[in-house]
């Protein structure tokens, strides 16, 4: 079992930056891609981006340029620092972690992130 928490969310102006950290318990951790999903008032949860345990990673097109996921195995943290943003970026963020079949299984609580034009 993973438990995930996710901070750093908040309130920022149109252009601003937050860094996101998702903490987790348990080193195997360590072995497992991550994402962070986001889910707006009325719409579908959407993957955002992910890194794998080697540190290969993705960025759904609306983020790329702007946003960088991160890992750090020795803190059982993931980041992601998002900069240039934007309204259309609010949401509540949750990171995720894979179960022994390859599915984003584990959720943490979500960190609310909004921004104001």
């Amino acid at each position: 079992q993973v438990q995930l928490v996710e901070s750093g969310g908040g309130l920022v102006q149109a252009g601003g930056s937050l860094r996101l950290s998702c903490a987790a318990s348990g080193s195997i951790f360590r072995v497992k891609p991550v994402a962070w999903y986001r889910q707006a008032p009325g719409k579908q949860r959407e993957l955002v981006a992910s890194i794998t345990s080697g540190g290969s990673t993705n960025y759904t097109d609306s983020v790329k340029g702007r946003f960088t996921i991160s890992r750090d195995n020795a803190k059982n943290t993931v980041y992601l620092q998002m900069n240039s943003l934007k309204p259309e970026d609010t949401a509540v963020y949750y990171c995720s972690s894979t179960n022994w079949r390859g599915q984003y299984a584990y959720w943490g609580q979500g960190t609310q992130v909004t921004v104001s034009s």
